[in-house]
């Protein structure tokens, strides 16, 4: 992994095309911007993760058709 230091409206590039820009920080959060090509897809490894657990547990389930269309049902009424 490659560490580096870097300051509020300051910069990174990964190949020529991908820019990752410090924009600003705030106690222990900081805020990134991220100029990619639209074809590059970008996603909060958080989320990554949760698609991941949810397809793998999606593949073991038994839940029927009927039900997952109940639980969708419910989903919309929140």
């Amino acid at each position: 992994m490659l560490v580096l230091t870097r300051k509020k409206g300051e910069s990174l590039l990964i190949g020529g095309d991908i820019e990752i820009s410090v924009l600003e920080i705030a106690g222990d959060s900081v805020r990134i911007g991220i100029k990619a090509p639209g074809d590059i897809g970008i996603l909060r490894k958080e989320l990554y993760v949760s698609v991941e657990n949810m397809n793998r547990n999606a593949q073991q389930s038994t839940i029927s058709a009927q039900d997952l269309k109940d639980q969708f049902k419910q989903l919309k009424k929140k």
